[in-house]
């Protein structure tokens, strides 16, 4: 389990314990927004996502991309020849590599996988 140690909004909107007084294992920010900091989750994208499906797709989307940057490295091709292959832009490549997840869709990766040659397939289990 993932230990969150920053409150959601110091996660979105920078801001600071400076910003907040303690009620009990609670902290109230002078929005009024309420935040237990001893949360715990399943994983980084339950933390920030806002729901389960949310958390799902965004899961999904960094284990499509890791494994298209595995392909990637085993051809060791520039960024340029690795987007000419792809057919997408070298900054499209770049955020890939840095494993940028906001900037793909579902759809962008398997595209930019099966231009690499490769089969996507979707697995579902039970939660």
């Amino acid at each position: 389990m993932v230990q969150e140690s920053r409150t959601i909004g110091e996660r979105y909107s920078g801001h600071s314990n400076d910003d907040e007084r303690r009620i009990g294992d609670e902290f109230e920010r002078k929005d009024g927004y309420r935040v237990n900091k001893s949360e715990s989750y399943a994983s980084v994208w339950d933390a920030i996502a806002d729901t389960p499906e949310e958390a799902a797709n965004l899961r999904a989307r960094a284990e499509l991309m890791q494994k298209i940057v595995a392909r990637l490295k085993q051809h060791e091709w520039t960024q340029a020849e690795a987007a000419s292959r792809c057919v997408v832009t070298q900054p499209r490549i770049n955020d890939l590599l840095r494993g940028r997840v906001s900037r793909f869709s579902l759809d962008a990766l398997v595209n930019i996988a099966t231009a690499l040659g490769c089969r996507v397939r979707v697995d579902l289990e039970a939660a």
